[in-house]
């Protein structure tokens, strides 16, 4: 990981020398320690770009071994947090839709949530999944979207290079009837969606794991677009229940699920309820794992969706998950505040969908 930034640092390097005083402050600030200057916009760049992809502590190291520039941790953290936060009202301000040009025919969004690590202040009163029903997460809400035009050599649909793009952030997607505006989270959803011009993609394709507050969202922006739930996801579901039936233990379980698995690629789902039913009055588990299935069955049309040769897997997204949120704010230790967490998270969504640069440039129009 350090290595991947190398080569990002030394260029930058080279500018900040020509253009700062060696301190790494701007000239007007060489009288002030270190604690309270502003930086230089190169320095800035390059706080921002270590802090997004490693911790803190490693960011001041990389600056001080492969830059020569003295930061402590702490203010790498306020540096960092400080530019997450311009780039995150810079997601809200500037949405330019995509050119027609630039539209894929297929377009997917992936919705998703995952827990990210929070300081005891900030679930405090809140209910999670600990054994007292406390909280140590607050979930993090991704929007993934991709296309996939390519194929495999079995024809299954492959996700084209470079067509990712995310947006996420701690947010709400709960709507109410009542409520005259979408959820803070669905705004951001449309944002992405405008920018990428899933709106106006030939095929428009939804995917989720099942999670109900993402069918509504999607019911609710994207009425005509075709939902899919991550095939996957059920296959879990299932061998999840087979354990839950049959033991975890042994091969009945195994060769049970196998089976169900089948189905669910053939499209049977009838024969898949019906070998759930005869559990559902004593296990819980089938008796949930029924619902979903009954609830969601127009979702999970799989020999359809492939005909189509429409994805019908939610990878994209749950790495999506992993190199937002997990790679950065879920290591060993680490616990945060809403308002840094989101920082980071804009600063990784920025460059992870390829928007870092055209921030800057933005930013340096305006300064003009």
């Amino acid at each position: 990981m350090f290595t991947s930034v190398l080569g990002r640092m030394r260029l930058v390097r080279a500018y900040y020398h020509c253009a700062v005083c060696h301190e790494g402050f701007a000239p007007r600030d060489r009288a002030f320690g270190m604690e309270e200057t502003s930086l230089s916009p190169a320095l800035t760049r390059m706080t921002g770009l270590v802090g997004s992809m490693v911790s803190f502590e490693e960011g001041s190291e990389l600056l001080a071994q492969l830059a020569g520039i003295k930061l402590n941790a702490k203010h790498v953290e306020r540096s960092a947090e400080a530019l997450g936060r311009q780039i995150a009202e810079d997601e809200r301000r500037h949405v330019v839709p995509a050119a027609a040009d630039q539209i894929a025919p297929t377009l997917l969004l992936g919705l998703d949530g995952t827990g990210a690590p929070m300081r005891s202040s900030e679930v405090a009163g809140r209910e999670g999944k600990q054994p007292d029903g406390s909280a140590k997460t607050r979930e993090v809400k991704i929007c993934t979207i991709w296309s996939a035009e390519g194929r495999d050599e079995e024809g299954v649909p492959v996700r084209d290079p470079g067509s990712v793009s995310y947006s996420a952030a701690i947010e709400s997607a709960a709507t109410l009837d009542t409520d005259k505006v979408p959820s803070v989270f669905a705004q951001r959803v449309v944002r992405e969606a405008t920018r990428r011009g899933f709106d106006r993609a030939a095929r428009r394709v939804v995917l989720g794991d099942g999670a109900p507050w993402i069918w509504n969202l999607a019911t609710e922006q994207f009425p005509d677009a075709i939902q899919i739930v991550d095939r996957f996801h059920v296959k879990q579901h299932l061998s999840e229940l087979a354990k839950a039936i049959l033991g975890a233990a042994g091969q009945a379980a195994r060769t049970w699920a196998d089976l169900r698995h089948d189905e669910l690629d053939e499209g049977r789902l009838n024969d898949l309820l019906g070998a759930i039913s005869p559990f559902v009055s004593s296990n819980e588990e089938a008796r949930k794992c029924h619902g979903y299935i009954t609830e969601n069955r127009k979702r999970m049309t799989y020999p359809d969706f492939h005909a189509q040769g429409l994805c019908t897997s939610t990878g994209v997204v749950e790495a999506g998950c992993r190199v937002v949120v997990a790679t950065r704010l879920k290591r060993a230790g680490m616990h945060w505040t809403v308002r840094g967490a989101d920082a980071i998270i804009a600063l990784r969504c920025s460059r992870l969908s390829g928007r870092f640069e055209d921030f800057w440039e933005r930013r340096s129009k305006s300064a003009a």
